[in-house]
């Protein structure tokens, strides 16, 4: 993969890890923000790097858009642990960019728990059935709608129709780098498309409303294998304009974790 959602400018920056974005973080809704996906692995990239301890691992990442990111001009990241553990820790990591004051101010957050890990391969457990194989999956060409964005950084393949009835199922597999010159790790991989979940569960005309998620949570129970992420999810709707995705996250041997995300519902403009 040649292609990357973002540019190290500056490791040693004093306000934090100093990054430009490139196109394809460009949000579907419109160009000016970010897909909250890039932003989400971001942020586990560096919950991973924080004071990094080779015995522990991630187990759950909440993660809060506190507005708008800004799909151009300089942004920061930044991480430190919470709390200390032996075997349980709280990290922490924001995103940040320039506010209307020229300071740089924080646009997303993230909370990871991070445990310590011990062999309990007698117990694992899947409970989730697989979806269909990916051989059954057919791509819906997405890119061909828009301009460079985030769209254009995956090979996403459906195995449902969107709007049918039951949960929405697709198989997603990102084709750019997370960081120019890096590889991507496992769960990084997985954040770059697990915020999709909220599009692969909705039952509403795009045309008619708009349902932006403000935070997703995943619990992962087992480090994803391979490039391609399963996606099973469905979106339960209030009568006042709230919403909740709830979803499974896969790889092709079974399901690695599960996401839940609020989703604010407008109807757009006549």
């Amino acid at each position: 993969m040649t292609d990357s959602y973002y540019e190290l400018l500056d490791a040693d920056d004093p306000v934090g890890e100093k990054f430009t974005a490139t196109d394809l973080v460009r949000s579907t809704w419109t160009a000016k923000i970010q897909h909250a996906a890039p932003v989400s692995a971001l942020l586990v990239r560096a919950l991973e790097r924080c004071a990094a301890r080779d015995d522990t691992r991630l187990s759950r990442v909440a993660i809060d858009l506190l507005g708008p990111v800004p799909a151009d001009g300089d942004m920061w990241v930044r991480a430190k642990v919470e709390r200390p553990g032996k075997q349980i820790e709280l990290v922490s990591a924001e995103t940040l960019a320039l506010g209307p004051d020229g300071q740089p101010r924080p646009t997303a957050r993230a909370t990871g728990w991070r445990l310590q890990q011990q062999d309990t391969t007698e117990l694992a457990h899947d409970a989730a059935p697989l979806p269909a194989p990916l051989s059954k999956a057919r791509s819906r060409d997405l890119a061909k709608n828009f301009d460079r964005n985030y769209v254009h950084s995956l090979d996403w393949r459906w195995l449902t129709t969107p709007l049918s009835d039951g949960p929405g199922e697709s198989w997603i597999k990102p084709t750019a780098n997370l960081v120019a010159g890096e590889t991507m790790t496992p769960l990084q991989r997985l954040f770059a498309v697990a915020d999709c979940a909220n599009g692969i569960g909705s039952k509403i005309d795009i045309t008619k409303w708009t349902f932006l998620n403000n935070d997703l949570v995943v619990h992962v129970h087992r480090i994803p294998d391979g490039e391609w992420v399963g996606i099973r999810a469905e979106t339960n709707y209030g009568p006042d304009g709230i919403g909740t995705t709830v979803g499974t996250l896969f790889d092709e041997a079974g399901a690695v974790g599960s996401i839940q995300q609020s989703v604010l519902v407008r109807r757009r403009p006549n």
